[in-house]
C-alpha cells in the first residue's frame, strides 16, 4: 500500500507471491472496506505498507500519517503481519512508468493512478526482494 494523505493506492500479488497487480485507489475512508471486499475472496497473509523516507534515508514527515494508518490495519486486521518498505522513488517511478506507457496527458495526471502504480511498484519490490532472501 501507499498511504497518503488523500488517497492510498492499493495492490496485490499472486497466490504464488511473485507478481504484483493494480486495485486501485481508495479514499481513507474506503480502504478498509475495499480490504476487507478482497479477504472475502482471497487469503490475506501480508499488508506491506510503504514507509516514508527521505533521500538522506531520515524518516519523512509522513511518519506519523502511516504509522497511524498502519495502528487502523491491526484493529481492523489482528491476524494479518504488517511489513514496512522504504518508499523512496515509488511515485517518480509510477509517473514514468505512466510515461512510459504512452498514456495521454489527462491520465498522466490522475493522482489516484499514480498512487495505484506506486503500491504495485512498491509491492513488486518486496516480492522480488522475498525471493532473494
Amino acid at each position: 500500500m501507499d498511504v497518503g494523505k488523500k488517497r492510498t493506492g492499493l495492490s496485490q500479488s499472486d497466490p504464488m507471491m511473485t507478481i504484483a497487480s493494480p486495485i486501485g485507489a481508495f479514499a481513507r475512508n474506503e480502504i478498509f472496506k475495499k480490504i476487507q471486499e478482497i479477504g472475502q475472496n482471497n487469503e490475506i497473509i501480508k499488508f506491506v505498507v510503504g514507509w516514508p523516507v527521505h533521500l538522506s534515508g531520515q524518516s519523512g514527515s509522513s511518519v506519523d500519517m502511516v504509522k497511524s494508518f498502519i495502528g487502523e490495519l491491526k484493529k481492523n486486521f489482528p491476524n494479518v503481519e504488517t511489513d514496512v518498505l522504504d518508499e523512496r522513488f515509488t511515485s517518480t517511478m509510477a509517473q514514468q512508468a505512466i510515461l512510459a506507457s504512452g498514456a495521454k496527458k489527462k491520465k498522466r495526471q490522475d493522482k489516484g493512478l499514480v498512487d495505484t502504480v506506486a503500491a504495485t511498484i512498491l509491492l513488486q519490490n518486496y516480492l522480488d526482494r522475498q525471493s532473494s532472501i
